[in-house]
């Protein structure tokens, strides 16, 4: 184990207490929730920005960094659903795409076909960071801006569309044709 692995971990370990802290009313919640949120997602840029330039890039945190981002999204999602603050069917088809590349990205693996993120993956996950934690932060606190969470999540629900059928259309056929051998 090493940092960036740890702060993966960390960012796992955040997501009980994010899960309580929005589904539990008690004044300045919502202010709770985001500052964890927040947290959790700054882990995300300093794990991978630290097994980067440290070069401590480990099968571990491969596994370990995608798992906690799609845990701490689905979460966050599912809790919002129950605040009514995100249309359920938005949150199937955003939590289902990471699912569906997920696995995609492990049948290449398998097939030693490595899919880096591109860069609408990147966009989509900054973008899916800062909404949900606008959407945690919440009407009470945003107020006339809270309209733009909403109008963001459009945003990151086309992103997690595009950045999808940019993954299948770019390495399907790499994937199928090593299917067949």
């Amino acid at each position: 184990m090493n940092i960036p692995n740890y702060l993966s971990l960390a960012r796992i370990l955040a997501i009980p207490a994010l899960v309580a802290v929005i589904l539990t009313n008690f004044k300045g919640h919502d202010l709770v929730a985001v500052i964890i949120f927040t947290f959790a997602s700054l882990t995300d840029w300093l794990d991978g920005w630290l097994a980067r330039r440290k070069e401590l890039v480990t099968v571990l945190g491969q596994l370990l960094d995608p798992t906690a981002d799609k845990l701490l999204i689905a979460s966050a999602l599912i809790c919002l659903v129950g605040l009514g603050r995100v249309p359920a069917w938005a949150a199937v088809v955003i939590i289902g795409r990471e699912i569906a590349v997920s696995g995609f990205r492990a049948m290449a693996s398998s097939k030693g076909v490595n899919i880096p993120a591109s860069a609408f993956g990147k966009a989509k996950m900054g973008s899916e960071s800062w909404v949900i934690g606008a959407l945690v932060l919440g009407p009470i606190y945003l107020g006339k801006f809270y309209i733009a969470a909403k109008v963001g999540l459009w945003l990151v629900f086309a992103l997690a569309i595009v950045s999808a059928i940019e993954y299948f259309v770019r390495f399907g056929p790499r994937v199928i044709s090593q299917q067949a051998e």
